[in-house]
C-alpha cells in the first residue's frame, strides 16, 4: 500500500557565535509541536538547493546573510501527518544581529547543554552527531590480556572514544581482571566506557552499560542513574522503542550489511536502516559490515555514526576476534 503521507525536506543550520555556543530558536504557539527548540532553518522549496533554501530562512527568519558551509547529517523522521527529511549544514559565516523576526524566541546554548533543551524528535540525533564520537569500537576476544590491552591503547591513541567492552567466552574472573587493567591504565582518558549486559559489575566497576537486545524486554525503567551512560543493541522497531522508553542514550542497530562474524545472517541493508530510524528519536549507530570510511553514509541514512570491532580495531587482533 502505496504511503499517503506528505514529505517535506527541512534544512537547518548549526550557527555559533564568537563563544562557541549556538544558537537554537522556540517553536511559536501557531505551529505543530509549539515550545520546542530547534535548530533555525525551513523547507527547501522546488527548484532550490539546500544551500539556497537554508540561506533563504535564515534571513527571512532572523535576518542575518548566512554563508552556507558543511553537511553535517540528515535525519528521516516520520510524524502522524507527514515524513521529514531534516538536512543539518554548518554556518561557516554570517553577517547581521540575529532576531526572531517570525515572533519566536532565541536562545544562545552550550553544546554541552544541549541536551536539557526538549526538541522535536528530528532534531535529537542532530545534537547527538555534534557532541558524541562518530565511531563506536566493539572489543573482540582477548585472547591474550597484554596483547588486548596494548591493542585498545592503540585504538584510543587513534581517536577513539566510546568502546563497548564486550568478550563473549572470556572467563568471568579473568574478564574482571581485565576490566579491572582497563580502569587503571585508561581511567584517566577522555573515554566512555560501557560493558556488555552486566549491569551489576558495571555498577561495581563505575562503567556504563550496553545492553543486549533480549535485555530490553524485561526492564521496566532505567537501570542506571541519567549522568551513567546506557545504550543497547536493536535489531527491529520494537527493540528501538523499548530502548528509547527505557531511556537509552543511544542505541547500535544492524546488521546493515553483511558481516564474516554472522555469515548468513540477513542484513537489512540502508533502506531497511533508514525505514526504522525515522521511528524513533533514538541516536543511532548502524553496525554490520562497516568501517569509518562508511560514517558518511552512515550519517546520510539518520546515524551518528558506525560500530565495528574489525574496523575500529588493529588488523592482527581484529581477525582474532
Amino acid at each position: 500500500m502505496p504511503d499517503s503521507l506528505r514529505s517535506i525536506h527541512v534544512v537547518a543550520g548549526v550557527i555559533r557565535d564568537a563563544r562557541g555556543r549556538i544558537l537554537l530558536t522556540r517553536r511559536t504557539e501557531t505551529r505543530d509541536m509549539p515550545g520546542l527548540w530547534e535548530f533555525p532553518g525551513g523547507k527547501r522549496e522546488a527548484g532550490e538547493s539546500s544551500e539556497q533554501a537554508l540561506a533563504r530562512e535564515l534571513h527571512e527568519e532572523l535576518g542575518i546573510e548566512a554563508e552556507v558551509g558543511e553537511w553535517l547529517m540528515e535525519v528521516p523522521q516520520r510524524y502522524p501527518d507527514k515524513r521529514l527529511r531534516l538536512e543539518v549544514r554548518m554556518i561557516s559565516a554570517w553577517k547581521g544581529q540575529p532576531r526572531g523576526r517570525e515572533g519566536q524566541a532565541l536562545t544562545w546554548v552550550p553544546s554541552e547543554r544541549l541536551s536539557r533543551y526538549s526538541m522535536p524528535p528530528a532534531d535529537v540525533p542532530v545534537v547527538a552527531a555534534l557532541r558524541q564520537p562518530d565511531r563506536y569500537l566493539v572489543t573482540p576476544e582477548p585472547e591474550d590480556a597484554e596483547a588486548w590491552l596494548r591493542h585498545l591503547g592503540i585504538a584510543l591513541d587513534e581517536g577513539v572514544r566510546r568502546v563497548h567492552l564486550r568478550a563473549r567466552h572470556c572467563e568471568p574472573a579473568r574478564w574482571r581482571a581485565l576490566l579491572e587493567a582497563v580502569r587503571e591504565r585508561f581511567g584517566r582518558r577522555d573515554v566512555q566506557w560501557l560493558l556488555n549486559r552486566d549491569i551489576a559489575l558495571a555498577r561495581e566497576l563505575g562503567f556504563g552499560v550496553h545492553l543486549g537486545s533480549e535485555q530490553l524486554a524485561s526492564l521496566d525503567a532505567r537501570p542506571l542513574p541519567a549522568e551513567v551512560p546506557l545504550a543497547a543493541s536493536c535489531h527491529h522497531a520494537d527493540d528501538l522503542r523499548r530502548a528509547q522508553a527505557l531511556g537509552c542514550d543511544f542505541a547500535v542497530l544492524g546488521p546493515v550489511l553483511p558481516t564474516a562474524s554472522h555469515p548468513g545472517e540477513p542484513a537489512m541493508g540502508w533502506e531497511g536502516f533508514e525505514a526504522l530510524r525515522e521511528s524513533v528519536s533514538l541516536p543511532l549507530y548502524a553496525i554490520g559490515g562497516l568501517g569509518p570510511e562508511h560514517v558518511p553514509m552512515a550519517r546520510h541514512h539518520g546515524a551518528q555514526g558506525i560500530a565495528a570491532i574489525r574496523a575500529l580495531w588493529p588488523a592482527d587482533l581484529a581477525e582474532a576476534g
